[in-house]
């Protein structure tokens, strides 16, 4: 007969489990600032698909809109807009640490690297040609950097693989296949690195993220964390996940482990109509992005 402390320990094990399942994460805490950011009189955004922070913690919000790239200082004020006229159809933002914004035109199959006042330095693809070679990409969807300069591109909707470059743009290596198995992707749709070279790819369509060496070499899956739309990871090593299906950023450790959850469903301050884009402050406030309400959001912590 099973001892009746086995039974309680075995309960205890399974509600715990239970408990650390993304279904039912703490909340992290955070509230949604009003009225951010302040657009300039007769200005809306279009979908809103990126959110990026620069050193002196500008925001710079992209999206479908007539304006496509907008800065704001932290507070939510107007700064410019810059390089009108210049994307076919707006998907990720990164700026780098030398505050050089990199912009994925997922429409026109292309990736640019720009200078702080917007002057483009290096271009990636060729802008309206897709394809699946060293030179193309087929509707491409974010970038990550590695500490030396190398990075990472998702090359996203068409060719369903991540390529690696040099920091000087020049094509290393690549991995992926359209697929479910290990290696494999359905949309790899957001792509972030650690501080050990570790590669996270946000695998969209088929619900989960996945973890490589920096060459490419699967380490490991999770599957319990929804549909991941967008990356970000922090100088404490924190990962936040947007989780563009179920309208919620997840707060993860490196270990896959759910900390905590932000958002719902709706249309009201503080919910998300597919959450896209995520960046976070050095101060811990969290920005996001999001498609179907056509808006920018702020958090702080309350």
């Amino acid at each position: 007969m099973r001892s009746p402390w086995k039974k309680i320990l075995l309960l205890a094990g399974v509600l715990g489990l239970a408990a650390a399942q993304p279904g039912n994460p703490p909340s992290l805490g955070y509230k949604a600032v009003p009225d951010w950011p302040q657009l300039p009189p007769g200005w809306n955004f279009g979908e809103t698909s990126g959110v990026a922070l620069d050193s002196r913690e500008h925001v710079y919000v992209f999206n479908r809109g007539p304006h496509s790239l907008v800065e704001f200082d932290s507070e939510g004020k107007f700064v410019r807009s810059l390089s009108e006229g210049m994307f076919t159809r707006t998907h990720g933002l990164r700026i780098d640490r030398d505050d050089n914004i990199w912009a994925i035109d997922v429409g026109a199959h292309v990736v640019l690297k720009m200078n702080p006042q917007g002057r483009v330095l290096m271009v990636l693809g060729r802008k309206g040609q897709s394809g699946a070679d060293h030179t193309h990409f087929n509707q491409p969807t974010d970038i990550a950097f590695t500490p030396s300069g190398e990075f990472y591109v998702s090359d996203g909707y068409g060719n369903s693989r991540v390529v690696k470059f040099s920091r000087e743009g020049n094509y290393l290596l690549e991995w992926g296949k359209k697929g479910s198995g290990e290696g494999e992707f359905n949309l790899p749709h957001a792509v972030a690195v650690d501080v050990r070279g570790r590669v996270y790819v946000g695998d969209r369509e088929n619900r989960r993220l996945q973890v490589f060496d920096a060459n490419g070499k699967f380490l490991a899956q999770w599957t319990h964390v929804g549909s991941p739309w967008a990356l970000e990871i922090t100088p404490d090593q924190r990962l936040f996940l947007a989780d563009g299906y179920h309208n919620r950023v997840l707060l993860l450790n490196l270990e896959g482990q759910v900390l905590g959850t932000l958002g719902g469903p709706g249309k009201l301050p503080g919910q998300f109509d597919f959450v896209h884009a995520i960046a976070v402050s050095k101060g811990g406030d969290i920005y996001t992005a999001e498609i179907l309400n056509w808006r920018a959001q702020k958090f702080v912590k309350q």
